[in-house]
């Protein structure tokens, strides 16, 4: 029996290669879980009432794009953050970013771009979902150094221009996974310069948009409608997974140009899976409340304070500018990972594990990734046992 070839050469995902590593290795101390980016602040008090009060809304096919109110919600919520008004055509409500990300690719990269193979651009390391959107579409995926010496985010403009000729998309996200460094204006303005001169779309991962240190991350649709680019140009994908802690319903969002969201909507309405009816209520009461993200954002601000205070000494440590993720520098994150697993019972993730190998480099072979989604108490005592068995007590 024949199987296709086009996915022979990705490696296992992240977590099943994070089991593979630990789960043969007794943990030394109880487990702290320190791994995924799944949110653990408490939910808004409306799901609850809101999905017992649209219980019936199980029992109909919801609509394809998203609810006229739903739309409306974000509507309202695009032009009080970024101060851009959109029609609710430009808009659609997804089953989180992760289905939209995916998707985007198959509906908007070209079989040819200026007669040959497409290119696919992604930082490199990244949200997976990324490369196996370019493979998906037989685009070469093309994986670009988000290292400190960059900013941690992907310097696009450095590359041949053969190769930027070729780019049919560009991946970006701010905050970044997993590094948490923001896009300023100017970068964002200028990676819109260079789609438009070399002809390319920016699809723009915003979902840690509204997890953030001292201000708000700028969204590529406030820069691009203030530079009058293109609309065509820039697609942004938002999600209620961080920003609300609702991980779990699958409830998010994309933004883009009239003829792109034709070709999404016409997509969406052969396969895609519409959001059930009564997560669409919930959703938008989620979409038109602040106070719940006012209030989950303090307590990432004090887990954040204290992640400065335990690991402020240390040499290449740099704090996120938004995310709630730590990035940080190890000898080799493998070993880091099952040392500190077999040693404390943390878990973390290796760096390597977020990165593909180019050139015989790894980018983030020399990390790890830290979640700061639990407790506090957990958060605190988690990395003060992470940075006394990786880097030695005290430092």
């Amino acid at each position: 029996m024949a199987f296709p070839e086009r996915f022979s050469n990705l490696p296992d995902y992240a977590f099943p290669r994070l089991r593979k590593l630990l789960d043969n290795h007794a943990p030394g101390g109880d487990p702290i879980a320190m791994t995924i980016g799944e949110p653990r602040h408490a939910m808004p008090d409306f799901v609850g009432p809101i999905l017992a009060a649209n219980l019936s809304g199980f029992g109909v096919y919801p609509p394809n794009d998203g609810t006229p109110e739903l739309l409306a919600a974000i509507s309202g919520w695009v032009a009080r953050r970024y101060g851009v008004t959109l029609a609710e055509d430009r808009l659609m409500v997804l089953n989180g970013t992760r289905e939209g990300l995916f998707n985007a690719a198959i509906a908007l990269c070209p079989e040819t771009k200026a007669g040959n193979r497409p290119v696919i651009l992604m930082p490199n390391p990244f949200y997976q979902v990324y490369a196996v959107a370019a493979l998906t579409v037989g685009a070469e995926p093309v994986y670009v150094p988000a290292t400190a010496a960059t900013g941690h985010l992907p310097d696009y403009g450095s590359l041949p221009k053969d190769v930027l000729d070729r780019v049919a998309l560009a991946y970006i996200c701010s905050p970044a996974n997993p590094q948490g460094a923001v896009a300023s204006r100017d970068y964002l303005a200028d990676l819109l310069a260079l789609a438009e001169k070399h002809d390319f779309k920016i699809l723009a991962d915003e979902c840690y948009s509204e997890i953030w240190r001292d201000a708000p991350p700028p969204g590529l649709l406030q820069v691009a409608a203030g530079q009058g680019a293109d609309p065509e140009r820039a697609l942004v994908f938002h999600s209620l997974s961080k920003r609300s802690n609702l991980p779990g319903l699958r409830s998010g969002f994309v933004a883009a140009g009239p003829q792109s969201m034709l070709r999404l909507r016409q997509l969406r309405a052969f396969a895609g899976a519409p959001v059930p009816l009564p997560l669409q209520r919930v959703s938008e009461a989620a979409w038109a409340d602040e106070a719940h993200v006012t209030a989950s954002r303090k307590l990432y601000h004090r887990k954040f304070d204290e992640a400065d205070a335990i690991f402020g000494a240390l040499q290449g440590y740099q704090t996120p500018g938004g995310g709630f993720f730590l990035w940080l520098p190890v000898e080799d994150g493998e070993a880091a990972a099952l040392t500190l697993w077999q040693k404390t019972g943390v878990r973390v993730l290796p760096g390597a594990y977020l990165s593909r190998e180019v050139g015989g480099e790894n980018p983030g072979k020399g990390y790890i990734r830290v979640a700061l989604v639990a407790t506090f108490e957990e958060t605190q005592r988690g990395l003060t046992l992470l940075r006394d068995c990786i880097y030695g007590e005290g430092r």
